[in-house]
């Protein structure tokens, strides 16, 4: 049997030999790996609005072709969910995190004269559109080919959605532990790794922790309307818990959510509909991450977390996590575009939230199909088991 070496494992050694050589490597050696990193950071900009207009547009459109009222009722609940998982993230980490690292700690590192190491070169590659543009654009040609039907358009759409995420899966994923190892070289050459390092380590547990703290939420909301023992039904959805940590994928995990989303009670016509629809829609486990790595961040660098920044940010991350493909690392990737235009994330920023998502992404998206089961429920509740879909 062919042994896999993994993304999570790359990314780690990955950030093991980038500290290591960032320490010990002369500047020459480091703006090497500086400009690899420039170059693709480049790319990546480049490639943000793409992801946004051909995963949000397409995934817009394909809402519109649900059964009316169940749909409703389920897209309301999953959004919901999604809110509720970013907004106890962000108290949650404005309480926890100062407490443990120094504000302001890495904010040489946003200043690449102050600190890092510079690029050799500098290719500018400026994007086709924005990323508000990007995003204006995705709604309103998602929300028109939804109402008018055009078939057309959703198969463009769908072949451009192809190509992005090929793009995603073949360029873009097998590159970033280069990229986060130049980042990290850099950083160790500037003397501000070990607080990157200990952010790593806080980040990680609080977000375990408020995954589950989200999972007894949602359970205990689904068995409280149902009356039945929110427990017994978390029980019998652990496979699928655990065959996304193995899979890191929604969409691959959903032969096994839906298996136990049914064994747990669930109507199965509602189950039938709701688990593809959720392992799309609903990623409150992937929110949690990406506003408390994000709050982590923008502490490190100086900047101050406040709730009126930090909840429009949220509400966008609830639409935008729609355009988060079925790949590894979709969700961040996804996320980038509001990170630098709602929070004002440079280059640098960005490049950590990537290497701190990645970091635990199976877990994010364990915590998102194991919570897709409760939502079921919900909806099976509301809907009263509506044995039809129309």
């Amino acid at each position: 049997m062919k042994f896999k070496f993994g993304l999570l494992p790359r990314i780690i050694v990955a950030i093991i030999l980038g500290v290591l050589i960032g320490l010990v490597a002369p500047e020459k050696i480091v703006r090497v790996f500086a400009t690899f990193t420039s170059i693709f950071g480049n790319f990546l900009n480049f490639v943000v609005p793409l992801i946004i207009l051909g995963f949000i547009a397409p995934g817009i459109a394909k809402l519109g072709k649900g059964s009316g009222k169940l749909l409703a009722i389920a897209t309301g609940i999953a959004y919901a969910s999604t809110i509720v998982a970013g907004v106890l993230a962000f108290f949650i980490g404005i309480t926890v995190l100062p407490n443990f690292m120094e504000p302001g700690s890495l904010s040489s590192m946003t200043d690449p004269e102050k600190a890092l190491a510079s690029s050799f070169i500098k290719l500018e590659m400026i994007p086709v559109f924005g990323v508000m543009s990007a995003l204006i654009l995705a709604f309103l040609l998602g929300i028109g080919m939804a109402s008018t039907g055009a078939k057309t358009m959703v198969s463009f759409f769908e072949e451009f959605q192809a190509i992005i995420e090929k793009t995603i899966t073949y360029i873009i994923i097998p590159l970033l532990p280069f990229y986060i190892f130049g980042i990290f070289a850099n950083m160790a050459y500037g003397g501000a790794v070990f607080e990157i390092l200990s952010l790593f380590a806080i980040v990680f547990v609080m977000i375990i922790v408020l995954h589950w703290v989200m999972l007894l939420l949602q359970y205990s909301a689904a068995g409280a309307l149902k009356g039945i023992n929110p427990l017994s039904i978390l029980k019998t959805m652990m496979p699928a818990y655990f065959t996304a940590l193995g899979t890191q994928s929604s969409a691959a995990t959903i032969p096994v959510t839906l298996r136990q989303a049914r064994k747990s009670g669930a109507n199965e016509r509602v189950a039938d509909f709701t688990v593809p629809l959720f392992a799309t829609i609903h990623l409150s486990g992937s929110t949690i991450t990406l506003v408390s790595c994000a709050i982590g961040v923008v502490l490190l660098t100086g900047g101050v977390p406040s709730f009126s920044s930090f909840f429009p940010f949220i509400l966008m991350l609830g639409v935008t996590m729609i355009a988060a493909p079925g790949v590894p690392g979709g969700a961040v990737m996804a996320a980038i575009g509001l990170l630098q235009s709602m929070l004002g994330f440079d280059a640098t920023m960005v490049a950590l939230m990537i290497a701190l998502y990645m970091a635990q992404d199976s877990f994010g998206t364990a915590a998102n199909v194991t919570g897709d089961g409760a939502l079921a429920h919900i909806v099976d509740r509301f809907t009263n088991g509506r044995k039809s879909l129309q």
